[in-house]
């Protein structure tokens, strides 16, 4: 079952370490397909070196196993709030990325310092609240998913413009059309929390760019008056 999204999603969980997003278990990536309703996600505390294709697991979106014989990763409930709430969102992937946690565990968003920035976030990435007791005592990781959710809702952000946020005290999430996507965009993210650390050791503040040139370098590469690419 889903056996070319598997192999995606193990492709993708692969690059994780490739990219220096994780060590040792520590992030995991997901893929949703429309066509069935079901998610296929990396196996819980398996080693990436060890782990094989026919190791990813089959959920549907309550977080019930369809296919796979080891436990699904423990951030699943998560990953499939983000999939109920976020039209467009096919894949989705968290790690403990060392310059975003740092952000995370701050209790900080990362501000849009410059350009690149821009270029895939049309403003600072945002940080979810810190979690209430019962909310993390039961249920903790359904309701990380819906802390996330509820932190785009009240603040009126697109998910298809901000592909990414920060977990308090935690660490990020990111996502994407597809594993490919959502991989790219970790790595994004990471890379522009460690260029935001640095710029605020240098600036001594957090005031953000100009957003009319934060807006002029989002809308070249998003949207239908894109330019910026080959298609």
């Amino acid at each position: 079952m889903l056996e070319t999204l598997k192999k995606r999603v193990y492709e993708a969980n692969l690059d994780l370490v490739k990219q220096n997003l994780v060590i040792y278990t520590w992030g995991n990536v997901s893929a949703y397909d429309p066509n069935s309703g079901y998610v296929v996600i990396k196996p819980s505390g398996v080693a990436y070196e060890t782990m094989q294709v026919e190791d990813m697991v089959v959920v549907d979106l309550e977080g019930n196993v369809i296919e796979g014989d080891l436990k699904p990763s423990s951030d699943t409930m998560t990953h499939l709030e983000i999939y109920k709430h976020f039209k467009g969102v096919k894949a989705v992937v968290h790690t403990h990325s060392k310059w975003a946690t740092i952000f995370a565990q701050s209790g900080q968003v990362i501000p849009p310092f410059g350009t690149t920035h821009a270029d895939y976030f049309n403003r600072a990435v945002p940080l979810t609240r810190p979690m209430q007791a019962d909310e993390i005592k039961n249920d903790y990781e359904k309701n990380t998913g819906l802390i996330i959710i509820e932190t785009f809702k009240e603040q009126a952000i697109d998910p298809r413009h901000c592909p990414g946020v920060l977990i308090h005290e935690h660490g990020p999430f990111t996502w994407g059309k597809d594993p490919k996507e959502a991989v790219h965009n970790a790595v994004v993210l990471e890379t522009i929390a460690e260029m935001a650390y640095r710029t605020m050791m240098l600036k001594g503040n957090n005031a953000a760019m100009e957003r009319n040139l934060l807006e002029k370098h989002f809308k070249r590469k998003h949207g239908k008056n894109r330019y910026y690419g080959q298609d």
